[in-house]
């Protein structure tokens, strides 16, 4: 693997600031050694490995800048990469939102790297895949999954004296199962830092218990039901709200957080008082770099929703020197607090409602309210005194984050939920909601 470890990579971080004329000086380096496997209709199609290693170098005069990139390390490459992007800061306009590199941070280490997941190997990812493929021949259905495991790197510096290092290590695994004539659909989707809480046969048959009981759909009419929505269900439309956090956005009535007649909804009761949503970077679930990526400031466990109430807002540092308040950093994950039971256990205490295993192709229709459109897929079944009774043909939707979360009826046992598909780490409750709003119905599985 493309690697570098801290001493590595600072003399290298030291050198390309030493090369450096302009005012100030912010280098990156990222490197990664990316395994993958995919299989559709019972085969495996393609597997593969990718390493890659990179250096981004941004310098400022004054409020003008230039960034450039290089993947070659040696002292002529670096040396062009800086003289590159002085270039390119004087050829550029002054920024009028311009913000000085950050002053030297005190980051402490987040427990991101696993030894057992990078020691992941091409055997390892065959037997993920044979023991899904396996198990769909066995019940006669056709599975398609991808899984993919990841080592890399990050290290940060300034000019200012700002220096970070920091291992990762993760996975992902998606796995949609049908039946041969396509009328049962089911899917599942499993992440972590940690390989040994990864468990290919127990997701698998999660996946293939949901097409099984898919088979045959009825249609319900579109309304208001309650529904049971498992964590992948709600990850994409909370991630939306997750996203909306800005005080600018707030500030300039551009988002959900907007009070009428000017500034922002910051300790106002906009849900449920069960509602607890904080980002934490060493949360050992879901573990994210200590520092933001962006801004380089270092993360802080933050409560951004406190028993219902608008807890904290996320202030970009030209806001928050405009408004006179404290810079936060950007949040690396998302954690929304729970109860203990499971999601078998939410249904055996629904006298009649919906379980939702996932929505998609999530659209955005109002960002002021967050209303959101979707679709429901791969496993959507009624419930009838504690029971699922039967499969449903899946529904379009027409619903906002802050109505699910002012309608809970209960909180599951919180789950990690990640991938490319949510815009952070998360974790994440299965939940029962009242009154989701079904608008019409889709042939889709």
């Amino acid at each position: 693997m493309k690697t570098l470890n801290q001493e590595q990579a600072k003399r290298i971080t030291d050198r390309v600031l030493s090369l450096s004329k302009a005012d100030e000086c912010t280098v990156a380096i990222q490197g990664s050694r990316v395994g993958n496997v995919r299989f559709a209709r019972n085969s495996v199609s393609t597997a593969g490995l990718t390493e890659d290693m990179q250096l981004q170098v941004t310098v400022a005069f004054g409020k003008r800048s230039g960034t450039a990139v290089v993947n070659e390390f040696d002292d002529k490459s670096l040396e062009k990469a800086v003289r590159r992007a002085e270039e390119l800061a004087r050829l550029s306009p002054e920024n009028p939102e311009f913000m000085p590199a950050i002053s030297k941070q005190a980051y402490r280490a987040t427990d991101t790297f696993v030894q057992k997941t990078a020691a992941i190997d091409p055997e390892f990812r065959a037997d993920v895949a044979a023991t899904s493929i396996a198990l769909g021949r066995k019940n006669k259905l056709v599975t398609a999954g991808f899984f993919t495991d990841s080592t890399r790197f990050e290290t940060v510096a300034n000019s200012n004296g700002v220096f970070g290092h920091q291992d990762f290590t993760d996975l992902s695994f998606s796995l949609t199962a049908r039946t041969e004539d396509g009328r049962g659909s089911g899917w599942v989707t499993r992440s972590a830092v940690d390989a040994s809480r990864f468990d290919a046969r127990e997701a698998s048959e999660v996946a293939i218990e949901k097409a099984l009981r898919s088979v045959d759909a009825k249609a319900l009419e579109p309304g208001r039901y309650t529904v049971i929505l498992e964590p992948a269900a709600t990850s994409e439309i909370l991630g939306n709200m997750f996203s909306a956090f800005s005080a600018r956005s707030a500030d300039e009535g551009r988002s959900f957080l907007a009070k009428a007649g000017g500034g922002n909804r910051l300790g106002d009761k906009l849900f449920d008082s069960r509602v607890n949503i904080s980002a934490d970077p060493w949360n050992p679930d879901v573990p994210v770099a200590p520092w933001d990526g962006e801004s380089l400031l270092l993360r802080e466990r933050t409560d951004l929703v406190k028993d219902g109430r608008i807890a904290s807002l996320d202030y970009s540092r030209y806001w928050a020197q405009k408004t006179g308040k404290r810079a936060t950093a950007g949040h690396g994950n998302m954690i929304m607090a729970g109860g203990t039971k499971s999601l078998e256990e939410l249904i055996e205490g629904t006298k009649k409602g919906i379980v939702v295993t996932r929505t998609w192709y999530i659209r955005m229709v109002d960002p002021q309210s967050l209303l959101i459109t979707g679709l429901t897929r791969d496993g959507t079944f009624y419930v009838e005194n504690g029971k699922i009774k039967y499969p449903l043909k899946n529904f379009r939707f027409n619903e906002s984050p802050v109505t699910i979360l002012n309608n809970i009826e209960e909180l599951g046992k919180p789950q990690i939920i990640g991938g490319d598909e949510v815009p952070f780490q998360m974790v994440l409750p299965p939940m029962r909601v009242r009154d989701f709003n079904f608008t019409s119905l889709s042939d889709a599985v």
